[in-house]
């Protein structure tokens, strides 16, 4: 997956989103049980796999202008949020013992991280 992102900043917030995710999901998995696990699991794959999206669309960028790197921007953000609606309603209608707390918490949690790329350099 990574070889296919390009992006320093944004292969290092897959990793940290992935990280928190295993690392909730496991402490969860101890405290409360799998079912509430398992939906903490795919709260955060659902942003996780959303981002990567992203990103692959964003390393593919070829251009220099500042109107294609806006196109390509807005393209990538308008896919991560179509994939990000289909797989909650997915998640939703399959899994019917979804607990709504741990999953929607760890679901934003990565979402939120995934603005952290700004913050991380290229080196």
């Amino acid at each position: 997956m990574l070889s296919w992102i390009t992006v320093k900043p944004l292969q290092t917030v897959l990793r940290w989103q992935l990280l928190a995710t295993v690392i909730i999901a496991t402490g969860l998995a101890v405290c409360c049980g799998s079912g509430v696990a398992v939906s903490a699991l795919l709260g955060g794959m659902v942003s996780v796999l959303s981002s990567a999206v992203f990103a692959v669309i964003v390393s593919r960028h070829q251009g220099y202008t500042a109107g294609g790197t806006i196109r390509t921007a807005l393209r990538a953000e308008a896919v991560k949020i179509t994939l990000i609606v289909l797989l909650l309603w997915m998640v939703f209608k399959v899994y019917e013992d979804v607990h709504a707390f741990a999953f929607i918490g760890v679901f934003i949690l990565t979402v939120i991280m995934h603005s952290m790329a700004l913050f991380v350099s290229e080196k």
